[in-house]
């Protein structure tokens, strides 16, 4: 199928902006160009491909469409680099699926190496994230998933060590007889999102039960720190954002050595594998700092 590229651009400048009019002025065009490009497109592949709205997102057939352009962009970009030298390649869009506790700690470090790009960051927990590489939706994923998807390479980047907190208040008055499995059916707990196990996950390794907490939901990393602060609830806060925390005493483990390392995997389209290097390399080189080494 040949797509016309700046339809391709019409549509991703559209999911990318969020409205026909901020696209239009994004790429230097009216509203209405942008409406006959898109709607040219549609006709083209036979399916809608944005749900109009405020702001218009992506169907499923529109994402992956977007995905491919961004993925014809990358490549045209090392092309120039390629042929020009050290002439600085385009800002290219990288649109990539990776956890918000990643994003709260090591990934800026990475993105940082990489200046000649723009980042389109899709969050989603690390244990799903590659479905929207399976979907075609990204270029590349932070997953849990070690097996290579199809037609994509695998890089084991280490693990992101989660501890158990509370506040010192949180635990007497909630587990004044110790953290058990009956305690822990009252206390309230943190859960980023629907998605989020990382809490039964803990209590099944390290009380070797299963039990189900009234929850708060806080989709959000540094959100759950605070509200583990005020006392809230208890939950798994990755070990960078919590160390001060748990040195000044405003935070204390639920359980002494009771960790939970996840590890993190770096799924990339293989047929980008090249086009991708210089951003497999930066994760790489952050992860050394920040993530416990790969077992």
């Amino acid at each position: 199928m040949n797509l016309d590229p700046q339809q391709l651009a019409a549509l991703c400048a559209i999911l990318r902006c969020g409205t026909f009019d901020a696209a239009a002025a994004d790429l230097g065009l009216t509203q209405s160009a942008i409406s006959q490009r898109l709607k040219a497109l549609e006709t083209r592949v036979g399916a809608q491909l944005v749900h109009r709205g405020q702001p218009s997102t992506g169907t499923a057939a529109g994402l992956r469409l977007a995905a491919h352009g961004d993925q014809i962009a990358l490549l045209e970009a090392q092309l120039a680099r390629q042929i020009t030298g050290f002439t600085p390649a385009p800002r290219t869009r990288l649109r990539l699926a990776v956890n918000a506790d990643s994003l709260a700690t090591w990934l800026p470090a990475a993105l940082a190496e990489l200046p000649d790009h723009l980042f389109d960051l899709v969050i989603d927990d690390q244990d799903a994230a590659h479905d929207r590489l399976t979907r075609g939706e990204v270029l590349g994923a932070l997953t849990t998933r070690a097996n290579p998807l199809p037609g994509c390479d695998v890089l084991a980047l280490g693990s992101l060590r989660y501890i158990a907190t509370a506040s010192p208040g949180f635990m007497a008055h909630h587990f004044p007889d110790g953290v058990t499995a009956s305690a822990l059916v009252r206390a309230p707990m943190l859960r980023f999102d629907a998605k989020d196990r990382l809490q039964e996950q803990w209590i099944a390794r390290h009380l070797g039960r299963t039990v189900s907490p009234p929850c708060h939901m806080f989709p959000s990393s540094e959100g759950f720190v605070a509200a583990a602060r005020l006392g809230l609830g208890w939950g798994l806060n990755p070990e960078p954002l919590v160390a001060d925390a748990l040195a000044s005493g405003a935070l204390v483990p639920l359980l002494p050595d009771a960790a939970l390392d996840t590890p993190l995997y770096w799924q990339s389209s293989r047929v980008l594998g090249a086009a991708l290097t210089p951003l497999t390399r930066a994760l790489r080189r952050a992860a050394r700092q920040m993530l416990y080494p790969p077992a």
